[in-house]
């Protein structure tokens, strides 16, 4: 359910700007699409856990959050992140 550090650091490096980049929006959207994937896994075996769903949708939330940034920010990246996750809007 969780993310090991393994597999964050591997989307780290796949989605940093810069060598040392860990905080860049691409980098935030991408970790909270692995843990939100990872949840929605864990959901379809625990229905009733009610605690958790709170938890993604604060990640569901933030990830939109982000995403608008984004696209306020910088067009191409968005499109870029967008199509790289394989995400639908």
């Amino acid at each position: 359910m969780s993310i090991t550090p393994e597999q964050k650091k591997e989307l780290i490096s796949r989605f940093a700007r810069r060598l040392d980049d860990t905080g860049s929006p691409e980098v935030q959207i991408a970790v909270l699409s692995f843990r939100i994937k990872s949840l929605t896994e864990h959901f379809k075996t625990h229905k009733k856990d009610n605690h958790s769903r709170r938890g993604l949708l604060n990640m569901v939330a933030k990830r939109r959050k982000l995403l608008d940034y984004l696209k306020r920010k910088d067009e191409e990246r968005y499109k870029a992140i967008i199509a790289s996750l394989g995400l639908r809007r």
